[in-house]
């Protein structure tokens, strides 16, 4: 398989270890200062650039035909245009706030066990916690945000808040600090007890290795996908 890098960061240079050690070829990297190759002879492209970029280097594959696997965060309010953009030309598009196989089954935990704890939202008030390296742009992250979705969606909350204290509002605290790949932790706490769930990345390996398998996953496919699709279990 043939991949167009679009962003050649720290994830995009892990992306291409692992997508080398799996065999595939890199035709084709586009980053600030840097293009590499030749995009129309990618059969996908992976992209995980700045936010600033994405929109323009999702379209850019698009526009070529070339599936697109995207995990940048921190442009999510152009989403709905991309996936137009991505139907009308007839192409693939797959998103994921985190490619980690173990993130994603922890969506799906996170998921099952907000419907459990609905009936019980007066008792027990839930809060989230999510730290990463100093060197990334968004906060919350895109992970904290998509587990926050999941208690929305439940009717626990409305909406999410950073750092804030509504009751109607599930609060996010985001830390940066060190080297941090990524720990997620959702908190439901009452006046007798507490339950936690946690997630902790060891390396940023675990991400980088699920963006190549969903690179895989989507070759030859059209429509707009999650990593929900690509594990079976939507």
């Amino acid at each position: 398989m043939k991949i167009a890098l679009l962003g050649y960061g720290r994830m995009g240079q892990t992306i291409e270890k692992f997508a080398k050690g799996r065999g595939h070829e890199i035709t084709f990297v586009l980053d600030k200062n840097k293009e590499q190759g030749i995009l129309a002879n990618a059969d996908v492209a992976i992209n995980f650039s700045i936010p600033e970029a994405a929109v323009n280097n999702i379209k850019l594959a698009l526009e070529h035909k070339i599936p697109v696997v995207c995990g940048t965060t921190g442009w999510l309010e152009h989403y709905d245009d991309v996936t137009v953009f991505c139907k009308n030309q007839n192409a693939a598009f797959l998103y994921a706030s985190n490619f980690s196989i173990g993130v994603n089954l922890f969506f799906k935990i996170n998921q099952l066990t907000a419907k459990l704890m609905k009936p019980h939202a007066a008792e027990y008030k839930a809060s989230m916690q999510e730290i990463h390296h100093v060197h990334k742009l968004d906060a919350p992250s895109g992970t904290a945000i998509t587990l926050a979705d999941a208690l929305i969606e439940t009717g626990h909350y409305n909406a999410w808040e950073l750092d804030g204290d509504s009751t109607d509002k599930l609060k996010i605290e985001s830390v940066r600090k060190g080297e941090v790949p990524g720990t997620h932790a959702i908190t439901y706490h009452s006046q007798v007890d507490q339950i936690s769930l946690k997630h902790e990345a060891f390396s940023r390996d675990g991400f980088a290795l699920g963006a190549v398998i969903a690179a895989e996953w989507i070759l030859n496919k059209k429509g707009i996908f999650s990593m929900q699709d690509v594990l079976n279990i939507s």
